[in-house]
């Protein structure tokens, strides 16, 4: 080879200069308004703010209060600046035309702020008869506007993430027979990348151990290489290859043996950063290996791990179990010979291990005495065995195959660390956000999290994260079916979450029976007449509640919240995750019309998207993904099976919980009525199902009354269009079963809103004197759900394109 392969690389470095021009900012950033006073109320827990009376507030540091009630026209906004702003707080109330904001659509937040909801349930402050505590509050007249930075929601793994094995940019090389020799890999120390490798067989002739010395004196000074023994390499190595290789660094080269592992990485010119590993061995006595690494670090900053290994390998594996012999007569010992006659060819020459058990299945010790030769006997020590050989046992031996050479080079560019190959652009995601990678398998709790690294080599598709998966992730299309693991953003630059205990405690009857944690998190409510809400760049932790009507995000009572209501722009929740959430992630209650695109729902408790009473129509969940949802306490179909059967609160005494009937219907897309669209959602993992379309017979709850009975169940869908649902427990999608609208009696003693029977007919205008109006499942895909891929009762569902 000439010796421009094995000279460092050349690289040339174009800087290219951008000149940003400013906007307008003061036009559209809600923080430059000149009107605003600046406000900074410091640290008190009894400080109980009130803006109110046209005040126009900019909070400026970081502060703790016990609440902030914003009214009358007051106003409050966050300054965006390049301090991050923590605000704590037990409850912010918004009414009367009273305003919050956080960036706008047109100057999205481009800082940090977290607001932070603390308060325990038992803590004896009075709770808001609407909104209850720790709280964000939206009542008549209010308007909240949250616009954090813009952040690609999620999006697919475009390459198959293995578990623990090298990723993108490493490289591996492995041999075993007919490879054999001395090979020599040449790494350039700027990039990690292997610019050159060759074998020397010195074992056939010497002129291979003259061309190994030449080889290595051609490498340029300031090279990484790697050098190795792959099966035999000594017999004819001669001094000047020896020399060479001890001028190098190697202090065992020089008594390299027949069949030797040797493994050695050096930096040409410095033979003090050599390290060495060397193993005399005759290639018959079981494994042996030499292995060495070594951490370099690359031009751009980056460290790459180089490591060689030379090793003898023998694979071992257990025989059939075997009784004793008939015709072994043996009074103290029971001899290895008497096997081997009464099973020739099944039992190998020198046994690695031995077990023993007696026939009925109880383990037995054994006590091995090695004889002359290749017999031995042994003893069995256990229940009704005596020193007279062993009684009423079998045995099975640990045979060893034939050894076997491997050698191993790798060079890993990431050191604990991952590189991830996505299908879309992820320049917007930033060092130190954390991302989930869902499960591709069976289980939802496969799915991992990890956080992102800098990366200055990474393409706009690619994303290093730190530490290496524990799970295979696929990242490709299988027998026609896209089975790409979704990747889903976590963090955002503007956080509400809720201040925790460490530990469970009791806010509702046997909450800490069923969770080891507190569960008593914040929650937002938006209720009727609210003037504008739009969310969009926020991440919500540790939110909702283990009662009734305190979700991360809660649209309650609030009629139509688009054009049709009146609200120009519409009502949305985009480009927002919700994690480790205590009580779903959307819920849609009494509520139409709204947006919800882009979110990103993990680690809920009960229903993810929930729509609650049945009157809800009109909403769209678009580019949804939610996954790992677990069973909650709040309604029969949130609980597992040993919640159903311990929360029998609002049954008719003599209630006897069926489960599997009752209750277990968790689902990270709820739909209580069909008239809603599902676009480009991903059910990544339920305890139960991935979509369930329930059907109310008549509303329930405050939406009593607002439809005619059969109302849902005779209701055309909305577009359902490419969605897809995997690793749930249950099924992908199911349209079936109704929940129980009536209360408890002696004629039937469930509890309101458990699961019943229920069948879909879909007609027009849900009049089923009217012409049916068929309901079209459109590019769903379903994968590794354990039950059922689509489970759908009823009449006029059609399904297009599906896998």
């Amino acid at each position: 080879p000439g010796a421009e392969l094995l000279s460092p690389s050349k690289q040339t470095l174009t800087v290219l200069s951008l000149h940003v021009c400013p906007a307008e900012a003061a036009v559209t950033c809600p923080d430059r308004e000149p009107e605003l006073e600046v406000w900074n109320p410091g640290h008190n827990e009894e400080n109980r703010v009130e803006i109110r009376n046209g005040r126009k507030v900019l909070l400026s540091s970081s502060a703790t209060v016990h609440s902030i009630h914003i009214t009358d026209g007051g106003k409050l906004v966050i300054k965006d600046d390049v301090q991050p702003i923590i605000l704590r707080t037990r409850h912010i109330l918004i009414e009367n035309d009273g305003e919050l904001h956080i960036g706008s659509e047109l100057c999205p937040y481009q800082g940090n702020v977290v607001i932070i909801l603390y308060g325990r349930a038992d803590d004896g402050s009075q709770p808001n008869p609407y909104f209850g505590q720790k709280y964000l509050g939206v009542s008549k007249g209010g308007t909240l506007e949250i616009h954090g930075k813009k952040k690609l929601s999620w999006t697919f793994l475009n390459k198959t993430l293995h578990p623990g094995g090298m990723e993108e940019g490493g490289y591996y090389f492995e041999r075993s027979w007919g490879h054999r020799g001395v090979i020599v890999h040449v790494i350039d120390p700027r990039t990690g990348a292997v610019v050159h490798s060759d074998r020397f067989d010195t074992y056939r002739a010497k002129e291979e151990s003259v061309r190994l010395a030449q080889y290595l004196g051609r490498v340029a000074n300031g090279m990484i290489l790697s050098v190795a023994v792959n099966d035999e390499g000594s017999r004819n190595l001669d001094d000047l290859a020896r020399k060479a290789m001890t001028k190098l660094g190697s202090k065992h080269f020089l008594h390299l043996g027949f069949r030797h592992p040797w493994s050695f990485i050096t930096i040409k010119g410095n033979p003090s950063s050599s390290v060495e590993d060397h193993i005399e061995y005759q290639g018959h006595k079981g494994s042996a290996v030499a292995k060495v690494f070594k951490l370099f670090k690359a031009e751009n900053g980056e460290h790459f791990n180089v490591s060689s290994t030379s090793e003898w390998v023998q694979d071992v594996e257990w025989t059939e179990w075997f009784e004793k012999p008939d015709k072994a007569r043996s009074k103290d010992m029971e001899k290895l010979s008497d096997f081997k006659a009464a099973h020739p060819d099944k039992i190998c020459r020198q046994p690695v291990d031995i077990q023993a058990m007696t026939l009925d299945g109880a383990d037995l010790t054994t006590e091995v005495f090695y004889k002359s030769g290749h017999d031995y006997q042994f003893l069995c020590h256990g229940k009704d065995q005596t020193g007279e050989g062993c009684h009423n046992y079998r045995v099975r031996f640990l045979c060893g195959k034939s050894v076997k050479p491997k050698l191993t080079v790798t060079v890993d560019t990431n050191v604990n660390s991952t590189i991830l190959n996505l299908a879309d652009d992820v320049s917007s995601w930033s060092p130190g956000d954390r991302l989930v990678v869902a499960s591709t398998d069976y289980s939802m709790y496969q799915a991992e999290e990890f956080q992102v690294l800098p990366c200055r080599t990474c393409k706009p598709t690619q994303v290093k994260v730190a530490g290496k998966a524990m799970y295979l992730h696929m990242g490709e299309v299988v027998d026609g079916v896209d089975m790409r693991a979704e990747v889903g953003l976590l963090s955002r630059n503007v956080l509400v979450m809720g201040e925790m205990e460490q530990q469970c405690y009791e806010y509702s009857s046997k909450l800490c029976s069923f969770f080891d944690f507190d569960t008593f998190g914040g929650h937002i409510k938006i209720g009727l007449d609210f003037k504008a809400t739009h969310i969009e760049g926020l991440e919500l932790k540790y939110m909702g509640q283990q009662t009734m009507g305190h979700y991360p995000i809660h649209f309650h009572m609030a009629g139509d919240v688009d054009e049709k209501g009146g609200y120009n722009p519409p009502t949305y929740v985009k480009d927002t995750s919700i994690h480790h959430t205590f009580s779903r992630c959307v819920t849609i209650h009494g509520s139409n019309g709204l947006l919800v695109k882009d979110v990103v729902g993990y680690d809920a408790l009960g229903h993810c998207f929930f729509t609650e009473d049945g009157p809800e129509e009109r909403n769209t969940f678009e580019h949804c993904l939610g996954l790992l949802v677990k069973p909650s306490t709040l309604l029969p179909s949130d609980r597992d099976s040993r919640m159903c059967k311990l929360i029998t609160e609002g049954a008719y005494p003599g209630y006897i919980p069926k489960p599997r009937q009752d209750c277990s219907a968790v689902s990270t897309f709820w739909i209580a009525n069909p008239h809603n669209n599902l676009i480009n959602c991903a059910a990544a993992g339920s305890e139960e199902t991935g979509f369930w379309f329930v059907l109310h017979h008549v509303p329930t709850g405050p939406s009593a009354g607002m439809y005619s009975p059969g109302y849902s169940e005779h209701m055309p869908m909305g577009k359902f269009s490419n969605n897809r649902a995997h690793s749930n427990y249950r099924a992908g999608m199911i349209i079936d079963n109704g929940v129980k609208t009536t209360p408890a009696s002696a004629k039937d003693k469930r509890p309101i809103l458990t699961l019943i029977s229920g069948r879909y007919s879909p007609h027009k205008d849900a009049d089923p004197l009217k012409p049916r109006e068929p309901a079209i499942i459109e590019g769903f895909i379903a994968y590794k759900n354990q039950d059922h891929g689509a489970w759908l009762r009823g009449g006029d569902v059609w399904l297009d394109n599906c896998q």
